[in-house]
């Protein structure tokens, strides 16, 4: 499954707090002499995963299926100039007694050139498959947004936490308090009729770094 942790990381971004429900609002009246003022209402709290919630809803497969198709695209393509690279390394490694200094320093230049440029495919592939899963997240997180918003309406919620991450907004809270399932039907999906959510993983980097083996490719060259 994509990156959870950065889903629930995105929701907050992109709506300032998780499930904010309308909170009642005391007038501004001047109060009577000696008169507290009253309070608005029994507070209400419920909480909710996002994590769970998004794993359930159809959207999540689409994305899923997405993502995986655009991290292989950038692997593939990762793969391509490095194979490109080994190609003429061993073409160096090969004929480097025979050639001139002048060649020599001219290819060991190409070469190191290359090693750079795989280098900074890779940081640069990082960060578009990040901002790839951010771009795909968004109307399912828009959606769930609307819902939780809608949910915590219509059952006198005042606010609604999210349970989920390494150091979640709730610390504790009553079964009856968790909405999850009320969300999803609420957007038309049967709670726990998706199959169980792999655990959150960080999405494939296009290929484990080629920068390693480059380094000692490098190294090579330069003992011939």
């Amino acid at each position: 499954m994509f990156r959870v942790v950065l889903a629930a990381a995105a929701l907050t971004l992109t709506s300032a707090s998780v499930a904010l429900a309308q909170a009642p609002t005391v007038a501004a009246a001047t109060p009577a002499p000696s008169t507290a003022t009253a309070p608005a209402g029994p507070l209400k709290i419920g909480y909710t995963s996002v994590e769970y919630v998004l794993s359930q809803m159809p959207e999540s497969r689409q994305i899923e299926t997405d993502l995986k198709a655009y991290s292989t695209q950038l692997e593939n393509q990762l793969k391509s100039k490095y194979a490109e690279y080994q190609t003429k390394a061993e073409a160096y490694q090969k004929g480097a007694a025979t050639m001139t200094d002048v060649v020599k320093a001219d290819k060991e230049k190409e070469l190191t050139t290359m090693q750079q440029s795989i280098q900074e495919f890779q940081r640069s592939a990082d960060q578009n498959l990040q901002q790839k899963q951010q771009t795909l997240l968004k109307p399912a997180l828009d959606k769930l947004q609307k819902t939780i918003d809608a949910v915590s309406v219509e059952n006198g919620y005042t606010y609604v936490l999210n349970s989920d991450g390494a150091s979640p907004v709730l610390l504790h809270g009553p079964k009856e308090g968790d909405i999850s399932d009320l969300i999803l039907k609420k957007m038309g999906v049967t709670p726990g009729a998706a199959a169980a959510a792999p655990k959150a993983t960080t999405p494939a980097t296009p290929v484990s770094s080629p920068a390693s083996s480059t380094n000692k490719t490098a190294k090579a060259t330069k003992k011939k």
